[in-house]
């Protein structure tokens, strides 16, 4: 234990002496002469960075969930330039590059991992193939991220062209910028690295589930396939993922059975936990009004919900259920039911899309009626996607889920109104903000780096 606090204590001063010295990934150099031997390489991914993906919920701020009433126009904060989905987050170069700079920050550390971890001193052949396994896991679910968040939906017609983001599979940040693949490459590279890692994986991370394991990757592949808009495969290895997983549900109609630890990655429902701060964010009121009155959700995450008044309810767990405080951006088993309800309805076997729907409603509805029950796909197919609405809110994956749709020509057009109800932004339909801009930050020191739109 004195070890592992050690190594994280380093790490926490290298995060903070070395802070932006890096141009082109706009992460911090790690000390890796901490790690010499395996089990320094396995507290090392005990360490903070690893729990999670992101530093701050921005990604779902620009969302359809959030009534930001206090936005100013112009932008002046980031939640400002966010919110109204502005081409950059900021016009300061010397700003951290929020998103971009989470994920490449993982990216160098799961490198770091797999490159040192065959030469560390002592343990296993077997241990340090784990080590790597988690390695290639974790690094491909940072670049799941940020093909996600850089590069155009995907599309199979267009994705060897589309350009994404630079593959790095080096810890030296200091190395020239790699050029952007494609949005093909990234997902190949995905694909292998998870694909390479499973049968390295432990079956089971219950001691630590912000670690490995088989059915962490199959979610993750759940994620992969389900963006792909490839259906058949996102069903296939969501059911492996519930399949080979000890994770349960938590029953939010039951208090009695909440888990008593506020750390969201250890939670009992966390197939792949990765934990992060989303609170006090209100909450629009198309959203709020997709809530039936039985919803234990309402009360269990969100305050004010009796309030009329425009921006008063807020996903606010923090305030009303501690143990829900931090949210949970990783996998977990009630999206994997989701994921493949969505993918069983779509293909229009409405039993097994019933089964895993109700599976969810039946933790998440208080009395008689929480069931859902339909012999017409496209209602079931609706129902389920309203019911992804309101299960993951506030996880990181909605504006991903809104950029599916819109390939799929589902999506309206968003509006933002200020606290005066005037429109201050318009999201239309296959908007090029969509896709996020490659940071100032980044682009000042790489010119030559292609800008999306």
């Amino acid at each position: 234990m004195k070890k592992f606090k050690y190594i994280a204590a380093q790490l926490l001063v290298c995060c903070m002496v070395f802070s932006g010295c890096d141009k082109y990934l706009d992460v911090e150099p790690k000390g890796k002469q901490l790690l010499k031997t395996t089990n320094d390489f396995d507290l090392w991914l005990n360490a903070y960075p690893f729990t999670s993906e992101m530093s701050s919920p921005y990604l779902d701020y620009m969302t359809d969930n959030i009534d930001y009433l206090s936005v100013n126009t112009p932008p002046i904060s980031l939640a400002d330039f966010v919110y109204t989905w502005q081409p950059q987050f900021t016009n300061d170069v010397q700003a951290p590059a929020y998103l971009w700079a989470d994920h490449y920050q993982r990216i160098s550390l799961y490198n770091t991992v797999l490159i040192g971890i065959d030469g560390a001193e002592g343990g296993t052949v077997s241990q340090k193939n784990s080590l790597k396994a988690e390695a290639l896991l974790g690094r491909a679910y940072s670049y799941f991220y940020l093909v996600n968040e850089y590069a155009k939906p995907y599309d199979a017609a267009t994705a060897a062209t589309d350009l994404a983001v630079p593959f790095v599979t080096s810890d030296n940040v200091s190395q020239k910028a790699p050029p952007r693949a494609t949005t093909a490459e990234i997902y190949q590279h995905i694909i292998e690295d998870i694909n390479a890692a499973i049968p390295n994986l432990p079956d089971d991370n219950s001691g630590a589930r912000f670690r490995g394991s088989k059915a962490a990757a199959y979610s993750v592949l759940a994620r992969v396939y389900l963006y792909r808009r490839e259906y058949n495969e996102a069903l296939r290895y969501a059911e492996l993922a519930l399949a080979n997983t000890r994770a349960t549900m938590i029953d939010y109609t039951n208090p009695a059975s909440f888990p008593t630890t506020q750390n969201v990655v250890s939670h009992p429902d966390a197939i792949y936990g990765k934990g992060y701060a989303a609170a006090g964010i209100p909450i629009t009121q198309d959203l709020k009004a997709s809530f039936a009155s039985n919803d234990a959700r309402r009360t269990v995450l969100y305050v004010s919900w009796a309030s009329a008044a425009r921006g008063a309810t807020a996903f606010y767990a923090a305030a009303v259920t501690q143990v829900f405080q931090l949210t949970n951006s990783g996998t977990t088993v009630q999206e994997m039911r989701l994921v493949a309800a969505e993918c069983s309805a779509r293909a229009n076997n409405l039993t097994d899309a019933l089964t895993h729907l109700n599976v969810v409603r039946r933790a998440r509805y208080t009395g008689a009626n929480r069931d859902f029950n339909s012999t017409d796909r496209n209602i079931v197919l609706d129902e389920v996607l309203a019911e992804r609405r309101r299960e993951l809110p506030f996880h990181s994956l909605r504006w991903f889920d809104m950029r599916r749709f819109d390939m799929e020509d589902e999506m309206e057009a968003v509006t933002r109104t200020n606290g005066q109800n005037q429109v201050i932004a318009t999201l239309e339909p296959h908007s090029p903000r969509y896709t996020l801009q490659i940071p100032i930050q980044v682009t000042a020191f790489n010119p030559d780096m292609p800008q999306n739109p």
